[in-house]
């Protein structure tokens, strides 16, 4: 198991901008929710994606993180539309360890970023974390890509979805791709490269790296069971479609067994 994954948090959501997923998978969470106001727990927060919008709806929200940097620039935002820190508090929190003392009515992570917790032990962690927080009724949210056979059969995926994006907070336009390298059977470290021209002129780089699992919806239901929680509902996509080979998610609402 590699370093954990830390974003470059200056890039973050300038990087992601107009990615499709990323501008369906909040509204259908919201589709998801009761018409009242509710406490929601993000795990794993970041800039406040997600967060932002769910306390902007109404809700009592709390996102934990453990990168300082991403939950700097999640306060920024937070402050600029509004919001106090009742409307939404941002923790810094190891997710491994994390113990509030506080259940919420649900618990959710995006984004594929469960997948970052790469070994059993970790995912045992995260998800008794999850259960921990859990009112009795309460529910639990995760969002993971369902693995590409083809893909996942290469041992390895050079310079993969090239594209540029502007930083304005930087004054700078970066040049991104990933490469994907198999390390075990169920594993994989992603690879991100940027590069950009600074005021001389002169290339500039930088890399960050990931080391993430994947699983598949059976592997999922397993997982989760054996940590006490059990799938309501599971979608292949943000349309509502169930999942079937071929379809891109595995969105699962869950619930205490």
């Amino acid at each position: 198991m590699g370093k954990r994954y830390r974003h470059i948090a200056e890039y973050y959501d300038a990087e992601y901008a107009g990615m499709r997923m990323l501008e369906e998978d909040v509204p259908f969470f919201m589709g998801q929710l009761p018409r009242k106001r509710l406490n929601i727990l993000e795990l794993c927060a970041g800039t406040g994606r997600a967060a932002i919008p769910l306390a902007q709806a109404g809700h009592r929200v709390v996102g934990v993180d453990y990168a300082p940097d991403m939950l700097e620039l999640a306060r920024q935002k937070r402050d600029s539309v509004g919001l106090t820190e009742k409307d939404l508090t941002l923790l810094k929190r190891d997710v491994l360890t994390l113990d509030l003392r506080k259940r919420f009515d649900w618990v959710c992570i995006f984004f594929n970023t469960f997948l970052a917790f790469a070994t059993l032990e970790q995912q045992d962690r995260v998800l008794q974390a999850v259960l921990r927080h859990m009112k009795p009724k309460g529910r639990f949210w995760i969002d993971i890509f369902q693995p590409d056979i083809a893909l996942i059969a290469d041992p390895k995926l050079e310079n993969q979805d090239p594209s540029t994006f502007f930083v304005p907070s930087l004054n700078r336009t970066v040049a991104k791709t990933h490469s994907v390298y198999r390390t075990g059977p169920q594993t994989e470290r992603v690879v991100f490269r940027y590069a950009w021209f600074d005021e001389m002129g002169t290339k500039r780089r930088e890399s960050s790296d990931i080391h993430i699992t994947f699983m598949f919806d059976r592997e999922l239901r397993l997982l989760l069971e054996r940590n006490g929680l059990k799938i309501e509902r599971l979608w292949g996509n943000y349309d509502g479609s169930p999942v079937k080979t071929g379809s891109p998610r595995l969105i699962a609402r869950c619930c205490r067994m």
